[in-house]
């Protein structure tokens, strides 16, 4: 009788250690926002509120600063487990599904209102995109809009052209759409941009204000063109099976939490780059005015025969464009 009750109890055992081991549900998310930036800090915030939410159930390990490398190499390592999440741009989004980028063409986006236009038609769909892939998409964010630093001062693309323009790996379809306009593109990771502004293999890089002055670029890269080139816009993705851990209910308060989060980090990026600016103006910065933007507009219009149906599908770089064509009439006709 003692044994079957000692087997009985190692059995309790031995079934109790699993359940209560999926009791806590351990969420690593990357991110190359640099450590103690305001992506960071919000992301940490919702961390919080998400532990709270969930009676400390749901745990976010934050990984900043790319100490899982750029955003090509999180996507690989959220592929195989190693990261449960990843805070990204559309970079790093292309990476699971190439439609989120159409978002960020360059010269489309004219203005903030512009963009929230665009992004609230684009959504869903681009949401359904990631789905497909196995990530849910459970805030979307922002970066800014990109502008040209360099170590030299530029002032139309033809100038430009004698650069060498830093260029994210992973898609090589986007250092053709750069060889379009007539740059020198130079594929490296994220990761090795400094270096490769102090060596000179690069001497050109398109961020927002807000990137540039967080991560100290433009002590290298000292000039800055006064053009907004394009939207760098972006989300935070979970690979559904991680997310499906969680119970119904505490998954909609935590989509909540997200949400707000993803709106409250958008309010301050759009505030903090023009501040970004003005404090890298105050360090040296130099401000360099386009000689001609139509001549900028014109060069981004060269991309787009490779950038449409090679960087983004045909289909949705093609709503992007409507859309676009749609806010301009109408806010043209006020």
């Amino acid at each position: 009788m003692t044994n079957s009750k000692n087997a009985l109890a190692l059995a309790a055992l031995l079934f109790a250690a699993p359940f209560g081991a999926r009791a806590d549900i351990k969420i690593k998310l990357g991110t190359l926002a640099p450590v103690g930036s305001t992506w960071d800090q919000l992301l940490h915030e919702m961390g919080e509120k998400w532990s709270e939410a969930s009676g400390g159930k749901v745990k976010l390990k934050i990984y900043a600063g790319g100490v899982f490398g750029n955003e090509g190499d999180m996507v690989r390592k959220m592929n195989v487990n190693q990261l449960q999440a990843g805070s990204l741009t559309t970079i790093g989004l292309h990476e699971i599904t190439p439609e989120p980028q159409a978002v960020d063409v360059p010269m489309m986006v004219d203005s903030v209102e512009e963009y929230d236009f665009i992004q609230a038609k684009l959504q869903p769909d681009l949401e359904a995109s990631l789905a497909a892939k196995g990530y849910v998409a459970i805030q979307w964010g922002e970066v800014g809009f990109a502008r040209f630093f360099s170590t030299k001062p530029y002032k139309t693309p033809g100038e430009m052209a004698a650069g060498k323009i830093f260029t994210w790996e992973g898609d090589p379809s986007v250092a053709e759409a750069w060889k379009s306009i007539g740059f020198t593109p130079v594929v490296i990771s994220s990761t090795d941009i400094v270096p490769s502004l102090q060596t000179g293999m690069i001497n050109i890089l398109t961020d927002p204000p807000l990137y540039v002055l967080g991560t100290g670029l433009y002590e290298k890269a000292k000039y800055m063109l006064n053009l907004n080139w394009g939207y760098l816009t972006g989300a935070t993705v979970v690979r559904k099976d991680a997310w499906e851990k969680i119970d119904a209910e505490t998954r909609t308060k935590l989509l909540a939490i997200a949400t707000e989060y993803g709106q409250k980090t958008s309010a301050a990026v759009r505030t903090m780059n023009d501040d970004a600016l003005k404090q890298m103006k105050d360090k040296g910065l130099t401000v360099v005015e386009p000689a001609n933007r139509q001549e900028w507009v014109d060069a981004a219009h060269k991309a787009y025969k490779v950038i449409r149906g090679k960087v983004v599908p045909a289909e949705i770089f093609d709503r992007v464009k409507a859309l676009h064509e749609e806010f301009q009439a109408a806010h043209a006709a006020k």
